[in-house]
């Protein structure tokens, strides 16, 4: 590396790190705003309240980062802009690439940065947060009622088209691992039922991958009349080839930017093969997770152009044009996620088209550098 490589990579990395401290912390102080009151009614005090914030700290850098990239390139590009050291490198015989390729390595870098924590770091930081804030109110309403059922979910509603069962559970105890007032309809190839099993309780047994059914009534219909024809009343019953998993039920009913990737990837896998519409959005997220990983080179492409515009130019004009792109690609992104998440557009496109879009934009802008 040349000094000028290490004078640029050395000042950009000194300001990266400000911004990022100050933004996660911005970020930590709206969690607690969000949630302090709510964990404080919890009973929730000392080790466990900062575990908390530790284990969920870790997800706010993927937010954090393309912002914080943006910020600290165009303030020292702008910086370098200002005291006409970009005119004294031109003057060098030095062109804007060969100036600044210790920041396209360093982007480089922080694309697989970008990887590790969508993949791995904010997952984590996700799913290990929300397994603290379950065994936080587990506590609380054990503490209140001293047994029975805790964390209960109602009207859960999941359609397997695959095996052509449609399940609906009144209320679902997710720390008991027990439903209660199951309703599930096995339907014949063109959706008319078959037969309807009722059950007071169930549970799924993950050892022989089986829901066991208790109290309930088994009922048969002609599809053809809609009549019915038998009906069984049992004290317990075993359905091997029931093999739902509960935790996929309970997924497919909470939002996509409250899922993991891996839990993403998981409700993309399983529904993307029934061509199931409700699953629309969540592979929007899931993608969008994986395009995300190229975002510090874009914002690099942007920033550069403008933060070291002409010296004719004030750098203020370049430093409001490269945030107004920005803007503009966030702005991209959720229009492109709501055409894909309705079905106007496949969730693949809609999760890379922005990223298309400011990479022509960036190109476009490289040519026209003198």
């Amino acid at each position: 590396m040349t000094t000028i490589d290490r004078y640029l990579l050395r000042e950009w990395l000194s300001i990266l790190g400000l911004i990022l401290c100050a933004t996660i912390g911005l970020l930590l102080m709206q969690a607690l705003y969000d949630s302090f009151r709510d964990l404080i009614e919890l009973h929730v005090h000392g080790l466990d309240l900062l575990l908390y914030y530790a284990v969920l700290l870790p997800s706010y850098f993927s937010v954090v980062l393309p912002l914080s990239l943006l910020l600290s390139l165009l303030f020292v590009l702008g910086k370098l802009h200002r005291n006409n050291e970009i005119l004294a490198i031109r003057a060098a015989g030095l062109n804007i690439f060969r100036t600044t390729r210790s920041l396209w390595l360093a982007s480089l870098v922080f694309c697989g940065v970008s990887l590790l924590l969508n993949a791995r770091v904010v997952p984590w930081s996700v799913e290990a947060a929300g397994r603290l804030m379950e065994g936080f109110e587990l506590r609380a309403e054990a503490r209140k009622t001293g047994g029975g059922t805790f964390g209960l979910v109602t009207s859960v509603a999941f359609d397997n088209t695959r095996a052509r069962r449609l399940w609906y559970i009144n209320r679902y105890a997710r720390f008991a691992g027990k439903a209660y007032g199951v309703t599930v309809s096995e339907l014949d190839g063109q959706r008319r039922e078959r037969t309807r099993l009722m059950a007071r309780e169930a549970r799924f047994d993950p050892v022989r991958h089986a829901w066991i059914f208790q109290d309930g009534r088994e009922l048969w219909f002609d599809p053809e009349a809609g009549e019915l024809i038998r009906s069984v009343i049992f004290a317990e019953k075993t359905m091997p080839y029931f093999n739902e998993d509960p935790a996929l039920m309970l997924l497919i009913d909470r939002r996509p930017v409250d899922l993991s990737f891996f839990e993403l990837r998981r409700i993309v896998h399983y529904f993307t093969l029934e061509e199931n519409p409700k699953v629309l959005p969540y592979a929007v997220r899931y993608y969008s997770l994986q395009a995300d990983t190229f975002v510090p080179l874009i914002i690099l492409a942007i920033a550069i152009p403008f933060a070291v515009s002409g010296v004719r130019v004030s750098p203020a004009v370049g430093v409001s044009k490269s945030i107004g792109l920005f803007f503009l690609y966030y702005l991209l992104n959720n229009f492109a996620g709501m055409l894909g998440g309705n079905g106007y557009l496949d969730p693949l496109w809609a999760a890379w088209m922005p990223n298309l879009a400011m990479t022509g934009l960036a190109a476009y802008f490289f040519g026209r550098m003198r």
